[in-house]
């Protein structure tokens, strides 16, 4: 196995597999100085100004000359990247041949939907409850019997004192995760003073199934843990009648981002989620991409592959609107990549988003959906979000993704509402991070196996998860939300 990966024919750097030594050889170039795992060598003398290009793509400029063998990173190199970009449709689509369905052990909905998890979930509307959601989840565990497998709360600072568009992003948001299939019912706890009325909450929710949904405000009891014990026995009573039964994972809905992101991301574990992504929408399901900054100068992969022009404006309108987003607050689109990203290789905005956008497999784009909106088509879909972990792992569940592949190569414990895989990039962080990690995409650097099958391990798990396996981050009961935020706090 090379230790080191030339991605693309016409890139002019190639990526360290595993730390290179000085003097290692690759495709007839010496390594003129060490080369950290992740990180970029020059195959070919570059001279300054000239673009650095991987995965077939610039992800940057030259700053200097660099010579055949030298580490390219930070101190050599620069973004290309400025503002908005006038986007051009030239249709691009690949059909996948359709697959045949397997099955999931899920739960069905009255309402027709596939589930896979039967929780009980209190949804706070604003900041000042957020205690005694916490305090009603601690003392009624016992309720979390038969069928019904936790009882959980998502804790936030919102629900008051925001105006306009926050406002309505929040009410929007909360009332999505109500609606959120793999709550069996749901407990919607309120103060009763708050901006976010009880009214709006009703008028944002719309039609719903009230043997499912109950609402508490604490403000009209006397005692809020008494009233809340007695909804929460209702809501486990009508939870405990749904039991798991044989679902196609054409019904499945995954969610798919990165974070603590590596050089080996874009290698590895995202081509793996990507080709995963291939084989669920193959099969007649449903997954979703978003995390839109780190799209930036990686359009070229997805903006072409949408279903047709509708789709395309929709999908330009969102990149330029996410730059736009940026520009207003006077900041920069291309300051993205985080220490530990560059730690571990990734260079520039476009080098990150290049490794990103793989999780997008090669899929026709479906549709394009707003923060907050839920998922209308199957097939592969983008969302409008930030990179932000939490706010964009909260935002895949809001709408409507059973559970999460989360792709790093440095390793998080977080977990969203929905059930978040974690996936390495690498087999040291896997062995390091066993106690976070579901799954190892680093054998494909290792070449214990290719991209293919290190998908079809990957949609066996998947398979494993829907059916009620736990992630270790379920395990560890580790599962937070965060509200997209952007004006102002009164």
């Amino acid at each position: 196995m090379p230790d080191l990966i030339h991605i693309d024919e016409k890139d002019n750097v190639a990526v360290a597999l595993r730390p290179v030594p000085a003097g290692t050889v690759f495709e007839d170039t010496a390594a003129a100085e060490d080369i950290p795992q992740g990180h970029k060598m020059a195959l070919r003398a570059i001279r300054k100004d000239d673009m650095i290009v991987k995965y077939g793509l610039p992800i940057g400029h030259a700053t200097a000359d660099i010579e055949p063998g030298r580490w390219v990173h930070t101190h050599n190199m620069a973004t290309n990247l400025s503002g908005e970009v006038e986007y051009t449709y030239s249709p691009e689509i690949t059909e996948l041949s359709p697959l045949k369905p397997r099955t999931f052990l899920g739960y069905r909905r009255k309402d027709g939907r596939a589930a896979i998890r039967n929780e009980i979930w209190i949804i706070p509307t604003v900041g000042c409850v957020n205690d005694v959601a916490k305090a009603l989840v601690r003392e009624n565990q016992d309720l979390v019997t038969g069928t019904v497998e936790g009882l959980y709360t998502f804790p936030h600072p919102f629900g008051c004192s925001q105006t306009g568009h926050d406002h309505a992003q929040t009410r929007r948001l909360l009332a999505a995760l109500t609606r959120h299939p793999n709550a069996g019912a749901v407990l919607v706890l309120s103060l009763g003073c708050e901006n976010l009325t009880h009214e709006q909450f009703l008028a944002e929710l719309g039609d719903y199934d009230r043997d499912r949904i109950r609402f508490l405000i604490c403000q009209d009891v006397e005692d809020e843990m008494e009233a809340g014990r007695a909804l929460l026995k209702e809501c486990a009573a009508y939870a405990a009648g749904f039991s798991r039964e044989e679902i196609p994972v054409s019904e499945l809905a995954v969610g798919m981002k990165c974070g603590g992101s590596d050089g080996l991301s874009g290698i590895t574990a995202n081509p793996v989620v990507g080709r995963f992504s291939d084989l669920l929408c193959a099969m007649g399901g449903t997954t979703v991409l978003t995390e839109v900054p780190e799209m930036f100068g990686a359009e070229s992969f997805l903006i072409n592959r949408c279903a047709d022009k509708a789709v395309f404006e929709k999908a330009a309108g969102m990149l330029n609107g996410f730059k736009d987003y940026f520009i207003r607050h006077g900041e920069v689109v291309y300051d993205n990549p985080s220490p530990g990203n560059k730690q571990g290789g990734i260079t520039t905005l476009e080098d990150k988003s290049c490794g990103c956008v793989q999780k997008g497999g090669t899929a026709p784009i479906a549709d394009v959906i707003g923060y907050g909106e839920s998922l209308a088509k199957k097939g592969l879909n983008l969302l409008y979000g930030p990179g932000n972990d939490l706010v964009s792992a909260t935002a895949l569940t809001a709408a409507g993704a059973h559970l999460i592949l989360f792709t790093t190569g440095r390793g998080t414990p977080f977990g969203a509402p929905a059930p978040t895989m974690k996936i390495a990039s690498n087999t040291p962080l896997a062995i390091k991070k066993s106690g976070w990690i579901d799954f190892n995409a680093g054998v494909v650097a290792d070449g214990e196996r290719n991209i293919g099958e290190a998908a079809e391990d990957l949609l066996e798990l998947v398979c494993e998860i829907a059916s009620g396996k736990r992630t270790k981050a379920e395990e560890k009961g580790f599962r937070e939300i965060s509200i997209f935020k952007d004006g102002v706090v009164l």
